[in-house]
């Protein structure tokens, strides 16, 4: 093996490995290959967006943008082990993106109704008093949207083939089907409406001691080794720069529209590049999703 792609082999492995957990690579083949229908056929734009590698970008932006509702942070704070165990949290979550996007249909339900029991043990309430459940369709909604909204705007901003106006409204009602299989009512199915129901949640959005912590955690105290914290730091400003500006006070972030264009931005296309390098070229998933564009095409 040529020292460039022992390099390429050795990186790709440790990124799989944090990310995905071991035994990436045979899991996405289980995934791939297991006979049944699909929630979504081959040619939907959620398995273009979820093979990219923009979703390193996306999850980081998803991350800091859900710190923002009170509520749905103090269930994170009291039930979850985001602090114990990052890595175990990251792995489920890319788990059940995987499960659900390219898994069967019957498994990608039994992983939802696995999410939708551990939801319902999820209750509490915040430090002011406000009572909070997981299972809430209201909070159940700012979750969705604010995924959905940051892994469109990763994926156009990096992504290796950003989808057009069509491609985005697609992946919107394809993340809806998901929505609705985990208790969201009446999810969006558009750009527009994802916009209209971002901005309903405004009102409520706030900075917490509970969010500050889990900003600062993930922006500053991540759990890696020095050696690399400079990828990380590298994913994180990316991910910054494309949060909205109304977002920064509350998330006690710099806005730097300069700095973000010119500088943020282009390091943030430079990082997506460098871990597509690494690891989406021997991706099942990217793979998969490169065999059923040439077959659309």
């Amino acid at each position: 093996m040529a020292p460039l792609d022992d390099l390429r082999q050795r990186l790709g492995d440790a990124l799989r490995d944090r990310v995905a957990g071991p035994g990436a690579e045979a899991r996405a083949a289980q995934l791939l290959n297991a006979p049944g229908p699909r929630w979504f056929d081959d040619d939907r734009p959620i398995r273009a967006v979820h093979a990219d590698a923009s979703m390193f970008i996306g999850g980081l932006r998803a991350l800091l943008l859900q710190t923002l509702h009170p509520r749905a942070m103090a269930g994170v704070a009291q039930h979850s082990d985001y602090r114990a165990d990052p890595w175990g949290r990251l792995q489920r979550t890319a788990d059940f993106l995987a499960t659900t996007t390219y898994g069967t249909a019957e498994t990608a339900q039994q992983t939802v109704d696995r999410v939708i029991a551990v939801h319902r043990r999820v209750t509490g309430t915040t430090r002011d008093g406000q009572p909070y459940s997981a299972s809430d369709p209201h909070l159940l909604r700012w979750v969705h949207v604010a995924e959905v909204d940051s892994f469109i705007s990763a994926h156009r901003a990096y992504g290796a083939l950003p989808l057009g106006p069509d491609g985005y409204d697609g992946y919107v009602a394809d993340m809806a089907v998901v929505a609705r299989a985990l208790g969201v009512p009446a999810p969006p199915t558009s750009e527009r409406a994802l916009t209209d129901q971002l901005a309903a949640f405004r009102h409520e959005l706030r900075s917490t001691p509970e969010s500050r912590d889990a900003v600062r955690y993930l922006v500053t105290d991540p759990p890696l080794p020095l050696p690399a914290r400079p990828v990380y730091g590298a994913l994180v400003a990316a991910a910054i720069a494309t949060l909205p500006a109304w977002t920064r006070p509350m998330l006690r972030l710099p806005w730097l529209p300069v700095a973000e264009l010119l500088a943020l931005r282009p390091l943030g296309s430079l990082v997506t590049g460098a871990i597509r390098w690494a690891t989406f070229a021997d991706s099942p998933f990217r793979q998969a999703d490169a065999a059923s564009a040439t077959n659309r095409s």
